[in-house]
């Protein structure tokens, strides 16, 4: 376990955990913070040696979006519209959803603002049970500025974002479930072992074909069929050319289970 200002950090088994470790902000977002997660991203996306990423944080929040300490100290200097925040945060986002690399929020507790759009941001969400989801942009007379407007409506469907949007209700981990914007919810005390357990899964699955998959999710949305089926044929002969393809078709002839090294 590595220990930075804001993060703790621990690789192990080919799965990357980044825990938010502000307890007292309640894990709030500020600069610093979002820029050494951000680098932590670049790094582990380069290492063959990491294979899947989970985010999550101690205490009772999981993130309570921007540091609003932050926030008024910038408008206290007449900056607030310049700081850096929103810029930041963006660059973050993007480098999350673009990784190469599977990703799990593991949800602790309240996922708040920027704090729920950095759980939207990664493939797969489990709840513990007392986790809480708000999006906190109107409240402040704020609209969304962190990529809820663009998941939420693909997660949830356009009603239910905008219930979440323009009421800004406090979702529960149940409704959550309910509506689709996580995939589990479980016990407070096996949050851990269950996002390990499924971190431990893709861990040993062929990760260069899910980088392809990604990619292709991604990228799918703005293309017609016929645009996205050219799209798969060509990611399907990078897998097939790939080392795991080789070897998914030596382990079925062999009937054995496969031993994928992501490339």
């Amino acid at each position: 376990m590595t220990t930075h200002d804001s993060l703790l950090t621990q690789v192990e088994a080919g799965v990357a955990w980044i825990t938010l470790n502000r307890t007292a902000q309640r894990n709030a977002l500020d600069i610093p913070t979002l820029k050494k997660i951000h680098e932590l991203l670049d790094a582990y996306n380069a290492d063959p040696a990491v294979r899947v990423v989970v985010l999550t944080g101690t205490g009772r929040s999981f993130c309570a979006g921007a540091d609003l300490d932050e926030w008024a100290a910038a408008e206290a200097r007449g900056e607030l519209e310049s700081y850096g925040w929103t810029e930041t945060a963006h660059a973050l986002m993007t480098r999350l959803h673009t990784l190469e690399k599977p990703t799990i929020a593991a949800i602790n507790g309240t996922a708040v603002g920027g704090g729920m759009d950095l759980t939207l941001c990664c493939d797969l969400r489990i709840a513990a049970q007392s986790a809480r989801f708000k999006a906190g942009y109107t409240t402040m007379a704020y609209s969304p500025d962190a990529g809820a407007s663009w998941h939420l409506p693909r997660l949830i469907g356009s009603e239910q974002a905008k219930r979440l949007l323009f009421l800004d209700e406090l979702w529960s981990a149940d409704r959550a479930l309910a509506a689709g914007l996580v995939s589990e919810v479980c016990a407070d005390d096996q949050l851990h072992g269950v996002a390990s357990e499924l971190a431990a899964r893709l861990a040993t699955g062929p990760t260069f074909a899910f980088a392809q998959t990604k990619k292709l999710m991604r990228e799918g949305a703005d293309r017609s069929l016929p645009e996205q089926l050219t799209a798969e044929l060509a990611a399907g002969l990078l897998c097939g050319r790939s080392e795991d393809g080789n070897e998914a078709l030596r382990a079925a002839m062999e009937k054995r289970a496969p031993r994928f090294i992501g490339r």
